[in-house]
């Protein structure tokens, strides 16, 4: 009788355990945002297991916005942002604005590959969901040592404001 007990007690924590968590609907929750403020324009890629089409910010006002979603293969998303119009496929220095969709929450950072293509340049992002939604600030647009990983509740907006 025990191992029966025991039997059937395994097989329900197998289930429990086997059960995927659920990820919010598509319409409850935030977007990934970018804002040029900067006085030159931009070009950003939406990177996952695909990589989007470019999409150029004008200068001053452009902006680009994105529903957060979980990509199937590599779990997150990386808004990978050039000056220059083929940046990505160049080598040219690349900031990346990525995340990663954790149901409830959404964890957020800001990183730099093959140099600093916003040197000189103030880089703000925020978070606008419930939680405490750090925020990530770089100066002079250059990454600071330590971790930049921060975490906000999934229904709000996160924004990167180039130029801030």
């Amino acid at each position: 009788m025990q191992l029966t007990t025991l039997l059937t007690l395994s097989a329900s924590a197998a289930t429990v355990l086997a059960t995927p968590t659920p990820q919010p609907r598509a319409d409850t929750v935030g977007s990934a945002i970018v804002t040029n403020k900067c006085s030159f324009p931009v070009t950003l890629w939406s990177v996952g297991s695909t990589v989007s089409s470019p999409s150029t910010l004008p200068s001053g006002s452009g902006s680009y916005s994105e529903k957060f979603v979980k990509d199937p293969v590599t779990g997150g998303k990386a808004l990978k942002i050039t000056t220059t119009p083929d940046g990505l496929y160049t080598g040219a220095p690349e900031l990346i604005f990525a995340y990663s969709l954790d149901g409830a929450n959404v964890w957020y950072d800001l990183s730099s590959v093959f140099g600093d293509a916003f040197k000189g340049h103030k880089l703000v992002v925020k978070g606008k969901g419930e939680g405490s939604c750090g925020a990530i600030e770089w100066g002079q647009g250059t990454q600071p040592a330590g971790s930049q990983t921060k975490v906000c509740g999934s229904k709000g907006d996160v924004e990167l404001v180039l130029c801030a």
